[in-house]
């Protein structure tokens, strides 16, 4: 039997992380599967001794706060490790923590595979000839990112980006029926973890009430990613002035709601890339503490957050970030996208462009396969 740590830290990761594991378990039988994860890689068959959901922290602030925390659980896995002695360690996104631990299990002999490409290209170009000395193997699901490690050592694959399989699924199922409170819809899609979902939500909600003011006929709903942050969401409603006058919050079905959507005013992060796939005009914004903020904008590299005008290389979608990030200029970006403006014709066009270059599908399956490959190979490389 062969065994493979995994690690992923967010909702997102460990949905790539699940899907990672149903591929090679096809391909591969009588894999043991442990580490660090959420439900479903946990249906997939993983042995957890943490969630996700502790694990999902963002901002140099954040992380600060819970440090004693994460090292706890630092040396627990490499404990773990040391106990299990996997043939494989994978490292699913989650790069603050997972590039520490890839170098510390590297070292031990283990091999290492990273599987979602990190920033580094936006934030830490000198970490990149660093991650050829500690990783076996890199998997990047963004066209571009390959090049950025042109000149080392470390073996890199293209495997296209996993959403696409699910979202053309998706798009092939029959539509649901949602709690629309009018013909123009707008969907709020504040995050995944607390401290965005409080940070943002208010912000969104107050443009909501702005729009709702000025367009006849408007409806909100705000996609909650489970029943908890529903909950928040709620909450939040019920303490936020100048909102609209009504609005839905639905949790765990954050696609449908994006499909049936006219416009949607979306947090920086992998709901970008999905909405984007859906093909449904958007505002990215976001919100940080402004300790982080000021130190992730001192380090950043590129010239946008949102990953769909990172990838087009200009910004296709509006971007309100941090004091930019208010009520009035969030409803003024939203507006023009809900009606037959050559606003809104122009950015579904990128937004199809966009989606072509994520490639065709299959990237769980060819990630799969470097997996297997890397499982039947003798020892790390050197």
């Amino acid at each position: 039997m062969k065994k493979i740590m995994i690690i992923a830290g967010e909702v997102s990761g460990d949905m790539r992380a699940a899907e990672l594991m149903e591929a090679a378990n096809a391909e591969c039988k009588g894999l043991k599967w442990f580490g660090i994860g959420g439900p479903a890689m946990r249906a997939a068959g993983a042995e957890t001794r943490y969630d996700v959901k502790d694990m999902a922290v963002i901002g140099f602030v954040e992380v600060l706060k819970r440090y004693p925390f994460f090292k706890r659980v630092f040396n627990e896995m490499l404990q773990w490790a040391s106990t299990e002695k996997p043939d494989l360690a994978v490292f699913v996104d989650y790069p603050g923590f997972n590039l520490r631990l890839a170098r510390q299990l590297h070292a031990k002999g283990i091999k290492t595979l990273h599987y979602i490409c990190p920033q580094v290209w936006a934030w830490h170009k000198s970490r990149i000839p660093q991650m050829a000395t500690y990783l076996d193997h890199l998997i990047c699901i963004f066209p571009f990112e390959a090049s950025h490690f042109k000149g080392t050592s470390l073996p890199v694959t293209f495997v296209g980006h996993p959403l696409v399989d699910s979202i053309n699924d998706f798009l092939e199922a029959p539509d649901v029926p949602l709690p629309w409170n009018g013909l123009i819809r707008v969907a709020l899609l504040p995050g995944s973890r607390r401290s965005e979902i409080a940070r943002l939500l208010p912000v969104m909600l107050r443009a909501a009430g702005l729009l709702d003011k000025r367009i006849d006929g408007i409806s909100f709903i705000i996609a909650a990613p489970d029943q908890p942050q529903a909950d928040l969401a709620r909450d939040i409603c019920k303490q936020t002035t100048n909102g609209p006058r009504q609005i839905e919050v639905i949790n765990d079905m954050t696609r449908a709601v994006v499909r049936q959507a006219d416009a949607a005013m979306v947090c920086s992060g992998t709901a970008t890339v999905e909405t984007a796939l859906l093909g449904c005009p958007m505002v990215v914004a976001y919100q940080l503490n402004p300790v982080s903020y000021y130190m992730f904008k001192a380090m950043i590299r590129v010239p946008y957050i949102g990953m769909v005008n990172i990838v087009a290389g200009r910004e296709i979608c509006p971007e309100r970030v941090q004091d930019q990030a208010t009520p009035s200029a969030l409803a003024a970006a939203v507006e023009p996208l809900l009606s037959p403006t050559e606003t809104r014709q122009t950015m579904l066009e990128n937004l199809r462009q966009f989606k072509e270059s994520m490639g065709e599908g299959g990237a769980a399956a060819r990630a799969a396969t470097v997996l297997v490959d890397m499982l039947n190979a003798a020892v790390p490389r050197q």
